[in-house]
């Protein structure tokens, strides 16, 4: 068992099938929030796992290669943000608005909700940068003193959250711009709710992208001061 788990092309091919299994049962769902592939592939992969004992790190060394398609993958969002660059500069000022108020309260919400369990500093550290992509929110988390495996852990589970049901929220708030609703999924749930936005239209899916991108930014320059002046 440990000579397969060891193998360098097992976990890249298992998670390679996961997803192709996981997109096949998405599309059979209607595109469904509740079937979205990345959780189902995490629904397959984590308990392959487990079973074998195989830590996190080992996983990804092996998967490797993925995970340096992620930057890429980010960088091709811009080609719907392109198509939509006019309408976003005329609500540049309402944009700029909704990324500060949006960006502040998903640090905030996880050193609040952080203190209230009583988790310690690093941990905090890790979680606060949830609502940014994986590679920025990893980053973050190593030179603030957190976790960068749990930074990866709180993105993928907002993400997911995000995802599965920013979009009905939205609609149980009456929001019907689709620029406001690709605004605020981006905001909250970085590149895996933006997939979700693409699913609405493109011009929701060009300002999650955005969303994303300045939410990155933000939160880059952010987060280091507030956790200078904040007691954890």
């Amino acid at each position: 068992m440990n000579a397969l788990t060891d193998n360098p092309a097992l976990w890249l091919t298992l998670t390679i099938a996961a997803y192709l299994i996981a997109v096949y049962i998405h599309r059979r769902n209607g595109h469904s929030a509740h079937t979205h592939p990345l959780l189902l592939s995490v629904m397959m992969l984590v308990p392959l796992l487990l079973a074998s004992h195989t830590s996190y790190a080992r996983y990804m060394e092996s998967a490797r290669f993925i995970h340096l398609l992620l930057a890429p993958a980010t960088v091709a969002l811009a080609v719907p943000l392109f198509a939509n660059i006019a309408h976003m500069r005329t609500m540049l000022r309402p944009l700029l608005i909704a990324l500060v108020v949006g960006g502040t309260a998903g640090i905030a919400s996880a050193l609040l909700f952080g203190k209230l369990f009583g988790l310690p500093r690093d941990v905090l550290v890790s979680f606060s940068p949830k609502s940014v992509t994986t590679p920025i929110a990893m980053a973050l988390a190593e030179k603030l003193g957190g976790n960068a495996s749990l930074a990866a852990a709180a993105v993928l589970v907002t993400g997911i959250l995000g995802a599965m049901g920013a979009e009905r929220l939205l609609h149980w708030l009456r929001v019907r711009d689709e620029a406001v609703q690709g605004f605020a999924i981006g905001l909250a749930s970085h590149g895996v709710g933006t997939t979700r936005a693409l699913h609405i239209s493109h011009k929701a899916g060009a300002f999650s992208g955005l969303a994303m991108s300045l939410n990155g930014i933000f939160t880059s320059l952010c987060l280091p001061a507030l956790l200078t002046i904040w007691p954890l």
